[in-house]
């Protein structure tokens, strides 16, 4: 996913181009989670959909191989979204059962996506230098189908004791105060986070450093999410939920705002990735604690796909295609990462009016 704008840009699409394109595909995310929700949900068999998922997924993707232009990428694209969109909420699902919602079991658990994901974008970066910008889509296929064969080896854990939860509809869950807060300030977090998966690595690129060198500094905001993971369980009980997802936010304005201002500076630009630890790891951590603890595991599935679909799925279509308008082939850089701070501003706001006791 962050070689993606490199991959489009290297077809010969126009930046206004790539963000239509995020948008489009990002937009899979809004109907599909649900979808496969309520499948795992009625069929009692989240494993089997996390499976069916990983190999449909694979095949969609497999399609960028033989197809080209604007519509028919965005559609394999999409599909290869929908698809996908069945596999993070059981994967997050079935880890937090496993785990019986500790936050630092979970984290412990998650850091090994990081260091895949570090190896992964330093190698794929390195391949960029070496072959072209079509070398993402070949590791894509390659992990995707690692991805599948893997989730054959997989066993569901024993699920934890529902009957407390048998009589309360998920429509109580949801229709209440906090849950919207929770998910307006997702949803615009993920809006904020528009440029940065759409255009950081053509970014950096265009600002003259190399495949590799974009690589390690990606790989750097990972790293920086594996510490923090190992951290996460304490942290949340010590501070709770609400006041890490506000002091991350805000941190990941700070970030924006100095890829906006000052990425040209090598110093600036590793801080900035340094910061991905809170703009992702503990908002991320912190958000899987509340969804986990406030679902409980009867909607464990519905109430992944709902944050998903909301947040990944509204807030990352709208971050996406705004991304691209603003972007200007680059030259409306430092406009878009400063709307982008703005916007994680009014996320971390959306939080204040919410009790700490109810998060």
């Amino acid at each position: 996913m962050p070689y993606l704008g490199v991959f489009l840009d290297g077809r010969g699409f126009s930046s206004s181009e790539i963000g239509e394109l995020f948008a489009l595909i990002t937009v899979a995310r809004i109907a599909g989670p649900n979808l496969w929700a309520v499948l795992a949900d009625k069929s009692g068999r989240p494993l089997k959909v996390l499976q069916l998922g990983t190999l449909l997924t694979f095949g969609t993707f497999c399609l960028v191989f033989f197809v080209d232009g604007f519509w028919s990428l965005t559609l394999s694209l999409a599909l290869m979204m929908m698809f996908w969109t069945a596999i993070l909420p059981q994967i997050e699902g079935l880890t937090l059962n496993c785990v019986f919602g500790h936050a630092g079991r979970y984290g412990r658990i998650r850091l090994w996506g990081s260091i895949g994901y570090i190896l992964l974008t330093i190698f794929t970066g390195k391949m960029i230098d070496v072959f072209s910008s079509e070398a993402p889509i070949v590791v894509g296929a390659i992990v995707l189908f690692s991805l599948f064969i893997v989730s054959l080896l997989l066993k569901a854990p024993v699920p934890e004791n529902t009957n407390e939860h048998q009589q309360v509809s998920i429509w109580h869950k949801i229709n209440t105060p906090v849950f919207y807060a929770f998910l307006l300030s997702a949803a615009l977090l993920q809006l904020s986070f528009g440029p940065y998966y759409g255009f950081f690595a053509l970014y950096v690129l265009e600002l003259g450093y190399s495949g590799q060198a974009t690589g390690w500094l990606i790989a750097l905001g990972v790293l920086a999410e594996v510490v923090i993971f190992l951290q996460a369980g304490k942290l949340i009980t010590l501070f709770g939920v609400k006041w890490i997802l506000v002091t991350s936010i805000l941190l990941t304005a700070l970030r924006w705002y100095l890829l906006a201002i000052a990425a040209n500076n090598p110093a600036i630009l590793i801080l900035s990735q340094a910061l991905h630890a809170f703009s992702f790891g503990m908002t991320h951590a912190a958000s899987m604690h509340f969804i986990h603890h406030y679902f409980g595991s009867k909607f464990q599935s519905q109430g992944q796909a709902i944050y998903i679909s909301v947040c990944f799925g509204v807030g990352g279509a709208i971050g996406g295609y705004g991304a691209g308008y603003f972007w200007q082939q680059g030259q409306g850089a430092e406009l878009t990462f400063t709307l982008a701070a703005i916007v994680a501003v009014l996320s971390a706001i959306s939080l204040l009016f919410v009790s700490s006791k109810r998060m």
